[in-house]
Order: C-alpha cells, then structure tokens, then sequence
C-alpha cells in the first residue's frame, strides 16, 4: 500500500495551492442569500451550496486535490477509498477524470442512490457490515494486495486542503458584497470538511465562529473538544445522517478543529427531517441528511444571530428518492 506523501497538518497556504489545482475542474458553487431566514432570524443569512459540486456534494473537490499529485510513476495500482458514498463518489469521479482505476469499500447499508452513482462513474464497489467490519482495514488490505493509493475520507492533508477550498469561496463571495463572516455552520463526520473550511476562514477572519454541527447521538467531535482526546461514537449506525457518521474524528482533522472550532451543536433526525423539507420548499433545494444537519441547527433556534453574518454550508444533495419523498409529503 502507498499513501501520498505531504505536509502533516495542512495550512491555509494549502488551501491556496489547492485552490490553483482546482480552478476549472471543481465548480465554484453559488453562496446563496436565504430572505426567509433572514427575515426569521435578524441576520444575514446564506447557504453554501455543495449540492451543486460534481457528483453532488463537497467530496469532490479534496479526492481530486489528493489523487491528482500521485506522481505519474506511482499510479499502476489504482486507488482505494472507504466510502458511506459521497467520498465514494468523489473519488470514484476524480479518478476516472485522471484515468485511475477505483476501487471503493462501502457499507451495505448506503442509500441505493450514492452506490449506484459511484459504479457509474467505473468504480469498484465492495460492500461491509458498517456494525461488525471495520471498513479502513478491508480498503487497507486491498491497498496493500493491490499496490494501491490510499484516499481517506477526512484524514489527509490534501484532503483537507481541497475541501478549505470552500472556505476560500466563503471569505471572497462575502468581500465582494462588503461583509465578512460571523458564524459558519457546518456539517461534521471526521472533520475534513469543517477542518478545511476554519484554515481557510479563520486565515482571514479570525474572529469568525466555525461550528460543527453532529447528528444527536454521533457527537464524537464536540464530545472530543470538552475532553481535549479524540472520542469514539458507541455504534455506528443509527442515524439518518448516514454520511456524518465517522466512529472518531481525524487524528489530523482533530488537531486543526481543537485550535480553531471547539464548539459545536447536535441535531435530532427530526430537525434534519424539517430541514430537507424547508430546502426544498422554501428555497426549492434538494439537500441529503447529512448535508441538512447545519440548516437543521440554524432552524432549531438555539444561536444568536441578529446583525450577525451566517453561513450555512449545505455539503451534500445525495438523498435517497423514497427517502426524500417520505420527507417533504410529511410521512
């Protein structure tokens, strides 16, 4: 097995540089006033939209930042990736642009819809019980059989980097209108994501509050910042929110969110629930589980935010039909 060699604990500076490489590959999504959450709130409100990234959610962006600097002479044997799906997807997409085999460990539980895409794009799938098998060591066998490239889901400099990409767009599109942000709201698993997006805000605002936001039960990242040590969640399913349920944070990711996020919000599945259904009705947006969770904590009402500027990053739209159906009919 190989893993791409890179800085330790990325910067912000790697945020840049990810920049760079990304530019006309990933979409610049749109960050989005919300009049009916303003008008709620008091405050100045937009959505981040990854919905609208390629294979629908955030994911893409860190995959392609990490596969595309495996040196030509180190890509024979593919890559290998662990997935509940939007990883897997990401992957499964930057690597077919780069002409990469994929190969991606998913658990048997995930939406129909996110296995489907990722075989679409020419991946590999292999399935696990998310409750008894431990999905890092079947891909790090594969790896290891294969003489493949490793891509964690959260858990790597690059990764990490090309999500913070998000961030970037955040403090420019917010300049370009004369304002800077207050509070970001994002959705937390391992922390790639989030870890990301605070180097590349709190680089240029550092007053700004970045907060994570976990499904109820699977708070393994606010629980970690009261303790100051990397907590596990007891179970790993559970939750609506099958995309935020890592069993710990990043030994990396943890390491930037402890300096620069430490606080955080959990949500019930039945926030979640009225969620999707407000993205989609008052916005007219399609947001999965996991990629509402941050819309969920907003809408339950426990921040202040009059005269504050807030971000709400919607990660992912990969939401299962029947699933979806079920939520806007109120079933």
């Amino acid at each position: 097995m190989n893993t791409v060699v890179a800085p330790k604990i990325p910067t912000a500076a790697d945020v840049e540089d990810a920049a760079r490489l990304l530019a006309g590959v990933a979409v610049r999504t749109p960050l989005m006033p919300a009049p009916v959450l303003e008008r709620a709130s008091g405050g100045r409100v937009f959505l981040k939209a990854e919905i609208f990234q390629h294979t629908g959610s955030f994911k893409f962006r860190g995959a392609y930042n990490c596969i595309a600097r495996i040196p030509a002479g180190r890509r024979a044997g593919a890559v290998v990736a662990y997935s509940s799906g939007n990883h897997a997807q990401g992957v499964a997409a930057a690597a077919k642009l780069l002409g990469l085999k994929a190969t991606i460990v998913m658990p048997s539980d995930a939406p129909a819809l996110k296995r489907e895409r990722t075989l679409a794009h020419g991946a590999e799938v292999v399935l696990y019980d998310r409750d008894t098998e431990s999905r890092e060591g079947i891909a790090r066998r594969i790896a290891e059989e294969r003489g493949a490239i490793l891509v964690p889901p959260f858990n790597h400099p690059q990764v990490i980097a090309g999500q913070g990409t998000i961030g970037r767009e955040i403090n420019e599109d917010l300049a370009a209108q004369g304002l800077s942000p207050d509070l970001v709201l994002v959705p937390t698993s391992g922390g790639g994501l989030i870890a990301g997006i605070a180097l590349a805000v709190k680089e240029r605002h550092p007053a700004a509050r970045v907060i994570a936001v976990e499904p109820a039960g699977f708070d393994d990242t606010i629980r970690s910042f009261r303790s100051g040590k990397r907590e596990r969640n007891a179970r790993m399913s559970g939750s609506i929110c099958d995309a935020l349920l890592a069993a710990e944070p990043g030994e990396i990711t943890f390491e930037i969110t402890r300096r620069l996020v430490g606080e955080g919000l959990t949500v019930t599945d039945e926030e979640v629930r009225a969620a999707i259904a407000f993205a989609f009705r008052e916005a007219k947006l399609v947001v999965e589980p996991g990629g509402a969770a941050a819309l969920a904590a907003l809408l339950a009402g426990g921040l202040a935010l009059e005269d504050k500027v807030v971000v709400v990053v919607l990660s992912g739209g990969n939401v299962d039909p029947e699933l979806f159906a079920s939520v806007i009919g109120g079933r």
